[in-house]
């Protein structure tokens, strides 16, 4: 193994991943899997979550553990982090990408449901994770959290506010935590731009190429594996000396 696989070796760690059975949290889950983590997989859907957890196992031979968790209920999120750490004693990375972001015709049409669940789902669930495991990180000597913001953190929509402000929130976060968890515990954020994943299919795909190639600096939206390489960054020892850092991983949205 040379000096630079070494930097993002992962092996005989644990990476508990929400949002982890599909899109960009599926590919980080298979990509610390490969850099030789156990991992825990966690969303709403049990199924999708086992399918994901088969999948490491038969490429990577890594411990894949499935675990249901709607990170909008503060008691589910709580039962999460105690699983993980019933199961495996540890969690060394931590990856809130759980989130949802549902549309509406018009701002005034947001309903008190609907801003609460965004808001649940976005804020809410990784504050109480990341309170929860980084203070066990904290008290076992280090660790790395990574928030998965959007580009709408900073370029809001007209409808994506609420979504919006939640990831604007989820900026400060990392920031704030970080401080509240150091100097053992690197507390981190992806800024991540249009992605592939099942959100797109339901974009206007001409609509979107056409934006994308007179707007983005890249003139497309990216892969979900291209969140990798940032996140392995975040999660391995690459980044000892980068704790509070919002890097955008967007393709050059203007």
């Amino acid at each position: 193994m040379t000096d630079a696989q070494r930097l993002f070796d992962l092996t005989g760690k644990v990476a508990l991943v929400t949002g982890g059975s599909r899109g960009l949290g599926r590919a980080m889950v298979l990509a610390f899997a490969a850099a030789g983590a156990d991992v825990v997989i966690a969303s709403r859907k049990l199924d999708a979550c086992r399918e994901t957890a088969d999948e490491v196992q038969r490429a990577t031979g890594r411990r894949a553990l499935p675990v249901a968790c709607h990170v909008g209920y503060w008691d589910q999120v709580d039962t999460l982090a105690e699983t993980a750490y019933r199961e495996f004693g540890r969690v060394d990375v931590l990856v809130n990408n759980a989130g949802m972001s549902p549309r509406y015709d018009r701002v005034e049409q947001v309903t008190e449901e609907l801003y609460d669940k965004v808001l649940d789902v976005n804020l809410k669930g990784p504050f109480r994770l990341t309170a929860l495991v980084g203070a066990r990180m904290a008290a076992a000597g280090g660790g790395s959290i990574i928030m998965v913001s959007s580009i709408s953190a900073i370029r809001p929509t007209p409808d994506t506010i609420p979504y919006a402000a939640a990831k604007a929130g989820l900026n400060a976060a990392t920031v704030g935590f970080a401080h509240a968890f150091g100097p053992t515990v690197r507390v981190n954020c992806i800024l991540a731009g249009p992605f592939l994943t099942d959100i797109s299919k339901a974009w206007d795909m001409a609509k979107f190429q056409e934006r994308a190639r007179r707007e983005m600096a890249l003139g497309r939206a990216g892969e979900p594996e291209e969140v990798v390489g940032a996140a392995l960054y975040f999660a391995s020892s690459a980044s000892t000396f980068t704790t509070g850092a919002v890097l955008s991983v967007h393709g050059g949205v203007p």
